[in-house]
């Protein structure tokens, strides 16, 4: 039995040992907002953060995730209105099938946590873990750069 405190929220769960974070948060806990790529941690598209650090979930055991702060995208919007970054993203275009968008705006929100005012090179860094094959990643770096203006 592990405790997992997910978007402000516990719950105890009896899981086998060998469950990763991503098949937890779906399967459990049905935030499928998480989404299952390669399985590889290749790709991104599973990416959580984890006390405030992207984090690919596909490669982090659950029972790794025991005593951490998770954030998935659905934490992420405050009573149904959309967070900031997930606004801009709307606003810019950059979700077309929105496959990689969750772990875009994880990784785009951790970076602006740490750095408010990053330039394109530092967005273009710290979103590189997570890929897209529809946008070409312009308008994610131009929503991200946006909220990045307004702080």
């Amino acid at each position: 039995m592990i405790t997992l405190k997910v978007n402000d929220r516990e719950y105890d769960l009896v899981i086998p040992v060998n469950r990763t974070l991503t098949q937890v948060l779906r399967e459990n806990l049905r935030l499928t907002g998480t989404k299952q790529g390669c399985s590889l941690g290749d790709c991104g598209s599973c990416t959580v953060l984890m006390d405030g650090q992207p984090v690919n979930s596909c490669l982090v055991l659950a029972v790794e995730a025991e005593g951490h702060e998770i954030l998935t995208i659905e934490g992420l919007s405050d009573e149904g209105k959309l967070h900031p970054i997930q606004q801009a993203f709307v606003e810019h275009g950059s979700i077309q099938c929105g496959f990689c968008s969750p772990g875009m705006i994880l990784s785009a929100k951790a970076l602006l946590d740490k750095n408010p005012t990053p330039d394109k090179s530092e967005i273009r860094e710290a979103i590189s873990g997570n890929l897209c094959r529809c946008t070409g990643y312009q308008k994610i770096v131009d929503a991200i750069q946006a909220v990045a203006n307004k702080v």
